[in-house]
């Protein structure tokens, strides 16, 4: 499909004058990756150019590529076409890319959210022509809490459970969500981390990012070891061996999917925090009516609504065919219930 500077293809978003891609899901022998997500960083690519803060993890999960780190904001030409790198607010290191050849503007948002989370390098509105916007949460019912009322829901949720002799075990994403609330939960008691979210996080300490101290857990940490403690683990992990090692345990999930009951009854939890790293509704219109652009393009998530929703609102609006499956709670996006009208964003 040619739409101008970046076409879309069965590989992924292609710049033909640049000869990259942006994200690409099938090996090119030029990628920009935005952030370090499975469905947005794969392996088989020739190159790879991401910014200097993702690039760690993007060789932890990758292994042995050849890739360049770029600074934020910093400008590179690449066979004449200008691109540059700009904080999504998503996750540690994550990025918009702004794409610029003979005065037309792109900027493919990759994933993002607008409220600063106190971790992750926080959103920057990038002016453009055209804009292509992820929408996982493209429906008037998404609307985020902020972040410090789901940090004290969270806070009590752990105490009580503390209180009744019970391990807090808190499903999360590895790489974003699972750092975001070992900050938003500091000195409440221990903190203690299946191996897979650990791995990730020791990277991040590394490269500065101020996470607080946890626990690794390995033979002999339990719930024995570390009474009250509050344990971060992948959201494979609810309901294993693994987890029954902490006897009594209350077990919640950390997600924007929360909103839906249908996905908690699906899962059988009771406790369920609404927190994402993506923009919620009036974060998804904040964003693209900053951008000035006029012609926007949707990609995975509630693509048809969230297009009709912008041609009612005036803007050309297409949908971008991705192979992005997201990161939200490890879990296959829902089937959508039923929604309110569009109301405007406020």
């Amino acid at each position: 499909m040619t739409t101008g500077l970046l076409t879309f293809t069965d590989r992924g978003i292609f710049c033909p004058e640049g000869g990259f891609y942006i994200d690409p899901w099938r090996p090119v022998d030029r990628a920009l990756i935005t952030h370090g997500h499975s469905d947005h960083a794969r392996w088989g690519h020739g190159r790879y150019l991401a910014t200097h803060a993702a690039l760690p993890v993007i060789r932890h999960r990758l292994g042995n590529i050849t890739a360049e780190g770029i600074a934020y904001a910093e400008t590179r030409q690449i066979n004449g076409v200008s691109v540059s790198f700009h904080p999504a607010g998503h996750v540690p290191g994550s990025a918009q890319i702004r794409v610029e050849r003979g005065g037309e503007v792109w900027v493919v948002s990759g994933d993002y959210k607008v409220e600063a989370d106190g971790l992750s390098e926080p959103f920057v509105p990038l002016r453009c022509h055209s804009f292509i916007t992820e929408c996982t949460f493209g429906l008037p019912l998404f609307r985020w809490a902020p972040q410090a009322r789901v940090s004290d829901q969270i806070a009590a949720w752990w105490q009580a459970n503390a209180a009744e002799g019970r391990t807090s075990i808190l499903a999360a994403y590895g790489l974003g969500k699972a750092q975001r609330l070992m900050t938003m939960l500091p000195g409440l008691g221990p903190i203690l981390t299946h191996g897979a979210v650990e791995a990730t996080t020791d990277i991040l300490r590394d490269q500065g990012y101020p996470i607080p101290a946890t626990t690794r857990v390995t033979a002999g940490v339990d719930a024995k070891s570390h009474p009250g403690a509050l344990v971060i683990a992948p959201p494979s992990a609810l309901g294993t061996s693994w987890a029954g090692r902490f006897g009594p345990a209350a077990e919640a999930f950390a997600s924007g999917w929360m909103a839906l009951r249908g996905i908690r009854r699906r899962r059988g939890l009771g406790t369920g925090f609404v927190i994402s790293d993506h923009a919620d509704w009036p974060g998804l219109n904040t964003a693209i009516r900053d951008t000035g652009a006029t012609r926007i393009f949707a990609t995975h998530g509630y693509t048809t609504p969230f297009r009709r929703w912008l041609e009612d609102q005036g803007y050309d609006a297409g949908i971008v065919q991705t192979e992005f499956g997201g990161d939200e709670a490890d879990t296959p996006e829902p089937e959508p219930e039923p929604a309110p009208e569009p109301v405007p964003a406020p």
